[in-house]
């Protein structure tokens, strides 16, 4: 009983086209395997053009949205960035502390218990 030969996936993937033609004219078994494989492709090539990928309007809009979200957040960063006291006012703004808010609090402005 003849094995049949393994050698078909190895050609295909790492030997040269001309090196492949030379052992599909001596082996049958990879001359079968390369037909079959000659017909996926004849089907993958014919209904390739229905499985085109569409782009929906959905999708424009969500780039829309992410460009304008980018657009105004980089504007309004630069404002930011550019008005001192704007600045000044984000980084030190008037937060209350306890003591402000009428809690006992003791010499270094923790709350006090007793």
């Amino acid at each position: 009983m003849k094995d049949k030969c393994t050698k078909y996936e190895a050609l295909f993937t790492f030997a040269d086209e001309e090196t492949l033609k030379k052992h599909l004219e001596v082996c049958e078994d990879c001359r079968k395997e390369q037909e079959q494989m000659d017909k996926v492709s004849e089907l993958i090539s014919e209904v390739k053009p229905f499985y085109k990928k569409k782009s929906t309007p959905s999708h424009h809009l969500k780039v829309a949205c992410i460009l304008f979200a980018l657009v105004i957040g980089g504007a309004s960063i630069g404002v930011v960035g550019t008005n001192q006291d704007l600045m000044d006012y984000i980084q030190y703004g008037e937060t209350l502390s306890a003591e402000d808010l009428g809690f006992p609090v003791d010499s270094y402005g923790f709350l006090l218990v007793e």
